[in-house]
């Protein structure tokens, strides 16, 4: 049996939907980030760095989310999550990359800015600076969105859920911004992803609210 842990709004909110799209019988195991459950002696055995989300078939454990991400979609290719073009496939991993090292990164300094200094006086400045970053880079997200449909063409893939991901994030009071005024055409990649079984489901599971 396939397990996922995972924590509500999390980065693993894109794996989770991933694995619902699969039509796959898996498990979930729901992790408490505000209670430290990911520093609990029991998951730091599955996941050394404590962080989420993490992916157990049966002894063997696999994490960081853009590995999670392909691997769902290698493993169950009638799902259609990979595309089957190298140029597609090389576009996909392009937006895993960009979404992962980026977009990421940034949030990171807005709600983790202790990663990034011991001086708590730095906090303000590298928060400030992430959402600044976040802003660009959404804009660029936009840009590239601006031709409608899925993140790789008219093929759904495992982009997509790393997408909302994102957006799901914009509209978090960490960045607040008006999603649908400042980037409508991801908000309409939103809401066709909220149309789609999957991610209806993994949304209620979760406790998370639909695009609109």
């Amino acid at each position: 049996m396939t397990t996922l842990y995972y924590a509500p709004g999390a980065c693993s909110l894109a794996s989770h939907i991933a694995l619902e799209e699969t039509g796959a019988p898996y498990e979930t195991v729901r992790l408490d980030l505000a209670k430290g459950d990911q520093r609990a002696a029991e998951y730091l055995a599955i996941n050394e760095r404590g962080r989420v989300p993490a992916l157990v078939e049966e002894d063997w454990v696999l994490t960081e989310n853009t590995a999670i991400l392909r691997h769902i979609a290698r493993s169950h290719p009638q799902a259609g999550l990979w595309p089957q073009a190298p140029r597609d496939q090389a576009r996909v991993d392009e937006w895993l990359g960009w979404l992962s090292t980026g977009h990421h990164i940034a949030y990171a300094h807005i709600r983790r800015a202790e990663r990034y200094a011991s001086d708590e006086t730095a906090f303000p400045g590298i928060q400030a600076k992430g959402v600044e970053t976040c802003g660009d880079l959404f804009t660029m997200t936009e840009v590239k969105l601006s031709n409608g449909g899925w993140a790789v063409g008219e093929a759904y893939s495992v982009a997509d859920p790393y997408l909302l991901l994102f957006w799901t994030w914009g509209r978090g009071p960490a960045l607040g911004f008006d999603m649908a005024e400042r980037f409508p055409h991801w908000t309409a990649h939103a809401r066709a992803m909220a149309a789609r079984p999957a991610v209806q489901a993994v949304f209620a599971r979760e406790g998370l609210k639909l695009p609109e």
